[in-house]
Formats: C-alpha cells, structure tokens, sequence
C-alpha cells in the first residue's frame, strides 16, 4: 500500500483545482499520524490494573514509531496504520510495598492483524515482582489491547469525519429530513430552549518545560489573579475553586476549573475564542518538584485538529516563556 503522500497524483483532490470531489469518486488521502501518536498517548498513558497482591500503571509512553493514514475512493475509506509502540509500566507489591518497572513492547500493532492477536511483550528489570510482571501479562495485556482497540474505532468514526461527502441523491434525501426536523425543533424551541453539542476531530497534546523555581511559587502564578496579569500582559478573571471561571488574554482565552490540589495539579475546561462554539479542551497541569526546579507537565484533550500549532504556541510562547521571564525578574528585583 503506498504511503502518506505518494497516491497517485491524478487522483488526489487537493490537486483539482476546486477540490470538489464529486459523488466521493476521486482518491483523497488524510494523514493520521501527529493525530494518532496523541490519541495513542491518550488512551494507553495511565491505564491501571490492580488485584489483590498489587497494582500497576501505565507511566510513560516511551517509544511510538510508525505511520498512519485514511484514504477515501468512490465512498469507501481505507485505512493503513503501522505502530511499534514501547510503554513503561510501573507497579508496587501491596504486602512488602517494593516497587518495581518494567516495559510494554507492541511490535506490530497493524492492518493486518485483528487487535486480539496483535502481539503484546511484557517484561520487567531484574530482581524480584514477578507477581507484578505476571499481573501486567494477565489484566495489563488485556488492558492494553482494549485500548488499542479504542484508538482503531476513534481512527475509523471521529478522525473520518467529514472525508465522506454527501452525494446529490444523499443531499435531496438529508434535505428532506433536514425540513422535517427544522419544523419539529422550531415548535421544541418555541416551548423550552435546547443544548446543541459539537462533535469534531480533536487531538490530545503533551507538554513539559522544567522552571528554575519552587513548587509554591509556579502554583501561585497559576493561580493569582496579579501574577496571572502580569505574565500575560493582559487583564485577567479569576475564581480559582473548583467550579471557578478563568478568563485570560483580553478574553481570548475563557474556562473553568475542574480540580486544584494545591501545589500539585490544576484540572480545567479550557477554550480559544476562535473554536467551535461550546467546544472546550481538558487541560491538566501536575506540578512536579525536582532538585532546585519544578517540572510542569501538561496534559491536554480535545483539541481540535486545526488548531494544534496555536494551542502549542499559546502554551510554549504566551505561558512558559512568559512565565520564566516573569520568574527573572523577580530573582533581579529581590
């Protein structure tokens, strides 16, 4: 099967210069592999297993190599994944409390395998906690697979959407409906107001950047009204309970908080003005201490596909960077 990017040009739509794809005839080609690695990270970082001599987490997704891509012809979508993946697992033995790592290797997770056959290595370091070992080749595997299953039935529904195109028998049909269920909500509407959702492809992004300061003091920046302005640059709204609404760059940037476990985690809704209406992502921020630093990691879903470069800029140039000037400026000052 050719790869992303090597389709036959006569047939790639991007190439017409319309890019109409009348009736779904013409080959279109979308690449899925920034979007899997991060739906990947998502699903399989943080899985858990637990029985009653112990319990194991999925820590770290150490090694995720391959490609990924959906094709679309006369109104069929085929699909070409090609992962090996390399996990880290952790785990601790409830009755010595020994704790004890060890890794995950998915060779060949692929089209060409149904995921309960797809091959799932479980190893540990030396030493004793075979008990965890044999808990992850036991409930972690199956885990795992579950897993790699969900990313396959995300790959197939909401990374597809909008690749199949309404054809004009379709239309006139949809139309009908269409009609039908405007004069149906229109009298819903007129009696008591409905929630619209919004369903769109999105990615999950993970971050981290190590600050030359104390836990406490990259918290509060989080947190603090005036210094949340002052590394913004901007006025700022914020209620940081749980529940509590946040606004941020002249509104540009608006939320909730979700969870705050002080100086140790930040959960929120988080939204640009230019997403979807009603769309938030999930952000989470651990705060981590280390020798003379703190490491911040971020761990984000639902981000829309389109807008993963300004999310990543928005964080790495509006917040980190600004922050650790914020950071040097206090040291001088003091």
């Amino acid at each position: 099967m050719a790869k992303w990017g090597q389709g036959d040009p006569r047939w790639i739509v991007e190439e017409r210069e319309d890019g109409t794809n009348v009736n779904n005839w013409h080959w279109t080609e979308r690449d899925a592999t920034s979007w899997s690695k991060g739906k990947l990270h998502e699903l399989l970082v943080g899985v858990v297993v637990e029985n009653e001599g112990g319990w194991c987490e999925i820590s770290e997704l150490k090694q995720v190599e391959g490609e990924a891509s959906c094709s679309s012809r006369k109104g069929k979508l085929i699909f070409f994944y090609e992962w090996n993946i390399k996990l880290v697992w952790k785990g601790i033995i409830k009755e010595s409390g020994a704790k004890h790592k060890g890794l995950i290797e998915i060779p060949n997770l692929s089209e060409e395998n149904e995921v309960d056959d797809t091959e799932v290595n479980v190893s540990k370091k030396k030493g004793d906690g075979d008990i965890l070992k044999d808990l992850m080749k036991t409930a972690g595997t199956a885990k795992v697979r579950e897993a790699l299953g969900d990313y396959l039935k995300a790959l197939k529904t909401e990374f597809t959407m909008g690749m199949i195109l309404p054809t004009k028998a379709m239309a006139t049909q949809e139309l009908t409906v269409q009609r039908k269920l405007s004069e149906t909500t229109l009298q819903i509407q007129a009696s008591s107001p409905v929630a619209l959702g919004v369903r769109i492809p999105t990615v999950a992004l993970h971050m981290m950047e190590l600050f030359d300061t104390a836990v406490e003091q990259l918290y509060r920046i989080f947190t603090v009204k005036d210094l949340v302005q002052e590394f913004s640059k901007s006025p700022a709204v914020l209620e940081a309970e749980k529940g509590g609404k946040f606004q941020m760059f002249d509104g540009d940037i608006t939320g909730e908080y979700i969870e705050l476990l002080t100086n140790k985690r930040i959960v929120m809704k988080w939204r640009s003005r230019n997403w979807p209406e009603e769309h938030y992502a999930i952000v989470a921020l651990s705060f981590v201490p280390t020798l003379g630093q703190t490491e911040l990691q971020l761990n984000c879903k639902g981000v829309p596909v389109c807008e993963e470069e300004n999310m990543k800029f928005c964080w790495q140039k509006q917040h980190f960077e600004e922050i650790k000037g914020l950071l040097q400026l206090t040291t001088l000052n003091s």
